[in-house]
């Protein structure tokens, strides 16, 4: 079966060559993800202490929302002046996407019912893309606790640190922080679109948020990119019903 963006759903039994993937290796990947990203949580830090918000509001949002783009949407549209309820409503858009995530990563992980609720904490990009990446169901459980532990404690200290130290970090923008989150997030995407389909739609997926970034509100474009799906979907249908047809003209 398929998992989302080119990947496969992990099983108890897979091949032989596919269920050979050692935790440590596993272990690995995901704290090279949770390492890469949990950085960025300086970036927040200055930008929210640079915002207006003071340290235990930095620091609440961090350890209560832990979703990156909806923190930097909420502190960056109070820092240009915006509506706390505009604001709130924008960080909330961006966050619906994680509802998806969960809804795919409870048929993947399996987890029992009592540990759901605070696995839902850790239901962002990262862990999604290292989970559905592996190979097993076990793997999967690895990869998504081992990222979001490491992703969780070491985002919260360096939101801590970056509040604390804003004055003497200056602009993120010229550090690059502020960009390191996306950019492993695409480097574990770019791999896993293995056909001309899956392409496609991620191709389609970038076109529509960015052409609507303009004219809808913070959060809204990141929900119009999913409709990407549907359309490289249904063209593809259509594609393959056209050549059905021709196929069976010619046999009449």
């Amino acid at each position: 079966m398929r998992a989302g963006a080119g990947g496969t759903e992990p099983e108890g039994k897979r091949a032989p060559e596919a269920a050979e993937k050692p935790d440590s290796a596993v272990v690995r990947d995901a704290l090279g993800v949770g390492i890469a990203v949990g950085l960025s949580g300086f970036a927040f830090g200055v930008t929210s202490a640079g915002g207006g918000l003071n340290l235990l509001q930095t620091c609440a949002l961090s350890l209560l929302v832990f979703t990156g783009a909806s923190q930097f949407a909420l502190v960056g549209a109070l820092a240009a002046g915006g509506n706390p309820l505009t604001a709130a409503a924008g960080a909330f858009f961006l966050g619906v996407r994680n509802t998806f995530y969960g809804l795919r990563l409870s048929q993947v992980l399996a987890l029992p019912r009592a540990v759901r609720p605070f696995a839902a904490q850790w239901v962002i990009d990262e862990t999604t893309a290292v989970t559905l990446a592996q190979p097993t169901r076990r793997a999967a459980r690895i990869g998504f606790t081992v990222t979001g532990l490491s992703l969780y404690l070491l985002w919260n200290l360096t939101t801590l640190l970056g509040a604390l130290g804003a004055k003497a970090i200056g602009d993120t923008d010229a550090w690059g922080l502020d960009a390191a989150g996306p950019a492993v997030f695409l480097a574990l995407l770019a791999p896993m679109l293995t056909t001309t389909t899956e392409r496609a739609v991620a191709a389609l997926a970038v076109l529509l948020g960015l052409g609507l970034l303009p004219v809808l509100p913070a959060g809204v474009p990141v929900l119009a990119a999913a409709l990407a799906a549907p359309i490289a979907l249904y063209a593809e249908g259509r594609r393959h019903g056209g050549t059905r047809n021709d196929t069976q003209e010619e046999d009449r």
